[in-house]
């Protein structure tokens, strides 16, 4: 009858710890289920979210100046930012848990339905000469502004006076997918994904830092063995306030061990920027306390 009571008691205290995840079951106990082991310990999901900004250089480009009064990139360029990061809990036994990696995401700042070829425009099937890179250029910006003056006859209705309702956006919307095709020859294209990475941290009670990764803004994230780029920090800060306020008196004889966690501030930082900060129970900044079971009435 003395078991049964304390395996239930056991039980139960197993219950309530578990909705808690600043306290756990330490080392050997028994219970109904039989003798369950448990060395409380915290993993820590660290999730990099970067962003890569891609510009490629239109053919026109040299002549955006000349043409349209605009600068444009002479050359292609791959530039890669931190957009934002998180750090959590990945315990599924624990009340708070990292949520899932977000899916890698795509913007193209265009009309074309391609992102790394421009639009092929067709030459004047009337004339069989072939006209130079700057005579092409100029003919481009003259189809621009000449859809340009189209589409303001057609919004003051000095042009198609019989166009209105849906087909005057329709052919609004045709006039931009044209213009922009024409533009992207000058101006290029720039397409923007964004990606995010898990990294899994497992805490020591003798280290607070640890290196999750490096970030390079032409290539990204990088191994933390990759020398080459700036280190992505994950910082840990014990409160010292592992407290409970069940923790049994020294006369107690009926007792199980329980861990405490440390009510840590998880901060991730990278180049002087801080990205991420989050309070988290650490186990191994925690301390160890005896609680006293129920006693039988």
């Amino acid at each position: 009858m003395k078991y049964g009571f304390l395996a239930l008691a056991l039980f139960l205290t197993c219950g309530a710890v578990a909705q808690n995840p600043y306290i756990s079951l330490q080392g050997a106990n028994e219970s109904a289920a039989g003798v369950v082991v448990s060395d409380p310990r915290t993993i820590l999901a660290v999730d990099i979210t970067v962003e890569r900004d891609y510009v490629l250089s239109g053919p026109y480009a040299r002549y955006a100046q000349k043409f349209l009064g605009v600068r444009a990139a002479l050359t292609d360029k791959t530039t890669w930012s931190i957009r934002g990061a998180s750090v959590a809990l990945l315990d599924s036994e624990n009340c708070l848990r990292a949520e899932p990696v977000a899916p890698a995401s795509q913007r193209v700042q265009s009309y074309a339905a391609s992102d790394t070829e421009f639009a092929r425009l067709q030459p004047d099937k009337t004339d069989l000469t072939t006209p130079s890179l700057e005579d092409a250029a100029r003919a481009a910006a003259e189809r621009i502004y000449s859809l340009r003056r189209h589409r303001l006859e057609l919004i003051t209705g000095e042009a198609g006076e019989n166009v209105f309702g849906e087909g005057l956006a329709a052919a609004l919307a045709e006039i931009d997918r044209q213009e922009q095709s024409y533009l992207e020859l000058f101006l290029g294209k720039q397409v923007l994904t964004t990606q995010t990475h898990r990294y899994v941290v497992y805490p020591q009670s003798d280290k607070k830092q640890y290196i999750v990764c490096r970030f390079s803004p032409a290539t990204g994230l990088l191994p933390d063995s990759d020398l080459s780029g700036d280190i992505v920090l994950l910082q840990i800060e014990p409160s010292g306030s592992a407290r409970s306020n069940i923790e049994a008196s020294p006369k107690e004889q009926n007792v199980v061990q329980c861990r405490v966690a440390d009510p840590a501030t998880c901060t991730v930082v990278s180049n002087g920027t801080e990205y991420a900060r989050a309070v988290l129970p650490v186990f191994e900044f925690g301390r160890t306390i005896r609680v006293a079971l129920p006693r039988r009435k």
